[in-house]
């Protein structure tokens, strides 16, 4: 095939032969979007993702009206930025809320379509559901053996300040070396996993109305009210005492999934 882009075009029975081939991987998000953001190609795995009971339920929208609330804005919001300015977004950690209001992290990548001249015409893009590492079968040996303490190093002391060259220094590895095997086992980067770990135990204490959301970002390791607040703002959507409206002491909500 001279030009690869026609693997994104559709064949004769109007399939498109990559949406084909990324049914096949249920654990990896696929799509395809027009110049508006409109969704043209999914996998089976986004259709479930969204809630839809068929891929064709998605075709024609855009993030925004497929996922509700602030959750399709943020998709929306990166769809805009490399439609407008063909940027690329490259393994970018979120956090979304499952049909349970279960918090569930993601990878997500995106990048511009262009045409002959350059043009940006539509963008491709996949995410990753991020498993925690005790969900891997095989992780209690090999390497997950080798970098658990550090994992669990950052498990036991999120509530303070860390330095990656310190979580190294505890597992006996080299940081470029605790980089790798985190990347290899996790999915994420050391950093992502710390930044996970320490959101995961945010949207747990949010849900005490004991605690004051200063008390919940010094709890997470964060001596900047407003330094957590933005950062859980850029991950999820959604400020610290908004998700705390949102899901309340039981958890209900509006979790950002068709419905």
């Amino acid at each position: 095939m001279d030009d690869p882009r026609g693997w994104l075009r559709p064949g004769p029975a109007g399939d498109w032969l990559v949406e084909t081939l990324f049914d096949a991987v249920p654990d990896l998000n696929f799509f395809v979007k027009d110049r508006r953001g409109r969704y043209v190609s999914v996998n089976e795995a986004l259709r479930r993702r969204s809630g839809a009971q068929h891929k064709r339920d998605l075709i024609g929208r855009t993030a925004a009206e497929v996922f509700t609330g602030e959750a399709g804005e943020r998709f929306s919001g990166q769809d805009e930025r490399t439609l407008r300015d063909g940027a690329e977004l490259r393994d970018v950690l979120e956090l979304y809320f499952g049909a349970e209001g279960e918090p569930v992290w993601c990878l997500t990548s995106k990048w511009p379509l262009r045409d002959a001249s350059g043009a940006v015409v539509g963008l491709v893009g996949v995410s990753r559901d991020v498993p925690a590492p005790g969900d891997r079968a095989g992780d209690q040996t090999g390497d997950f053996a080798r970098v658990a303490e550090a994992l669990a190093y950052m498990g036991r002391c999120y509530d303070r300040p860390l330095r990656m060259p310190e979580v190294a220094a505890r597992a006996g590895l080299s940081e470029d070396s605790l980089g790798r095997l985190v990347r290899r086992v996790c999915h994420v980067t050391p950093k992502q996993f710390l930044l996970r770990v320490r959101l995961d135990a945010a949207t747990r204490l949010l849900r005490d109305p004991a605690l004051s959301v200063a008390q919940v970002a010094h709890a997470c390791g964060y001596s900047d009210h407003s330094a957590f607040t933005r950062t859980f703002r850029a991950v999820t959507g959604l400020s610290p005492q908004a998700y705390r409206q949102r899901m309340g002491p039981s958890g209900d909500g509006n979790t950002g999934v068709l419905t």
